[in-house]
């Protein structure tokens, strides 16, 4: 199991036992077929909906784990158009559209077996009322609307390459004058570059970076093999190509990896880190690559860009070269349609190509 899910599952676990009965149930039924991630996000969710029927008073329990069957089949219609209002306008963490429907179609899953799967002893659905059968969750998403919003914070062609020397040669001479930052800079320089560069030129998520290990970098065949978001098969890895640009920076990387991070036999991961107060570096954690990105991007003139948009970038350069299937198979995306997000975007990354040609 990769080292997220292990994480996750430790976390589910602990959460799990402080729900109702009937969640842990419903667990219990989904844990064959969702990763522990997928769970947790459920379980998170369910918390923060009994949370708020204690607060309202709609039930008469005085914990989240008493909270009776019959308190959610009283639930009026308002109740929940309540819930939705509480989600987007709580003074702290407030919802967008999109996190408030995955909320819902939570809630909804939950419902949905307590009322057409699971049974009491008299064969008699343990949810007599659905209330969430009524609620319509619209889809808040379609790849054009996500093109949109990703139109102009992205990377395009060129500019892949340029952020990748900048970090190599114009990020030092930018905090030339900070002694800190350029000691921390160049100790890392070539781990920070090699990361950064893989992204470009492979579409990995974060995740599937963090969980890297050693052996599962292939140089000469350009391959690496990462566990694929939504597949809870972890005997499988999934072989994922990476450019020959990429290649280079792996190279180097290697070379200095033991000697830099002083890294014990034992420890496997790919990218490693050394914390404060420690001697030997451990594996880098999701949190510290995402900040690591942010930190060269805004320097680079590009605040907006994150892990996540490395990777849009990427496929929007790698769709132009390629057609939707292969992208959709490079970047792991379960359906076709996710992945028509890059044809959205290069539509006008191609009338630009023919414009210049024009001039």
């Amino acid at each position: 199991m990769n080292i997220i899910k292990i994480k996750d599952r430790q976390e589910l676990d602990k959460k799990v036992p402080l729900m109702p009965w009937y969640v842990e149930k419903f667990i219990g039924y989904k844990l064959p077929d969702l990763s522990p991630s997928s769970l947790l996000e459920y379980v998170r969710d369910y918390e923060t909906f009994f949370s708020w029927l204690l607060a309202e008073g709609l039930t008469t329990a005085s914990t989240i784990r008493d909270i009776p069957l019959v308190d959610l089949e009283r639930l009026h219609m308002d109740s929940i158009d309540n819930y939705k209002m509480f989600l987007a306008t709580r003074k702290e963490n407030a919802n967008g559209k999109t996190t408030i429907s995955r909320k819902l179609s939570s809630l909804r899953s939950l419902f949905h077996y307590l009322s057409q799967i699971a049974e009491d002893e008299e064969f008699y659905p343990l949810l007599k009322r659905n209330v969430m059968a009524k609620v319509e969750i619209k889809r808040t998403h379609k790849p054009k609307d996500t093109a949109a919003k990703l139109e102009g914070k992205l990377l395009q062609e060129v500019e892949i390459r340029e952020f990748i020397e900048y970090i190599q040669t114009g990020y030092p001479q930018d905090v030339a004058k900070n002694k800190q930052a350029l000691y921390s800079y160049e100790i890392n320089k070539i781990r920070d570059v090699c990361i950064v560069s893989l992204i470009l030129n492979s579409g990995l998520r974060v995740s599937e970076v963090v969980n890297l290990n050693i052996e599962d970098i292939d140089l000469k065949k350009k391959l690496t093999y990462v566990y694929r978001k939504g597949k809870n098969d972890d005997t499988f890895k999934t072989p994922v190509y990476f450019r020959q640009e990429a290649t280079e920076a792996l190279t180097a990387y290697l070379e200095l990896r033991s000697i830099q991070y002083k890294a014990p036999k034992r420890e496997k991961a790919l990218f490693l880190a050394v914390a404060n107060g420690k001697k030997e570096g451990e594996r880098m954690t999701k949190r510290a690559i995402q900040e690591m990105v942010i930190k060269y991007a805004k320097r680079f003139g590009k605040p907006y860009l994150s892990v996540h948009k490395l990777r849009h970038s990427f496929a929007t350069d790698y769709y132009l070269r390629n057609d939707l299937y292969k992208t959709q198979e490079q970047l792991g995306h379960a359906s076709p349609e996710t992945t028509q997000i890059y044809a959205h975007l290069t539509d006008k990354t191609m009338a630009e190509a023919i414009d210049r040609t024009a001039e």
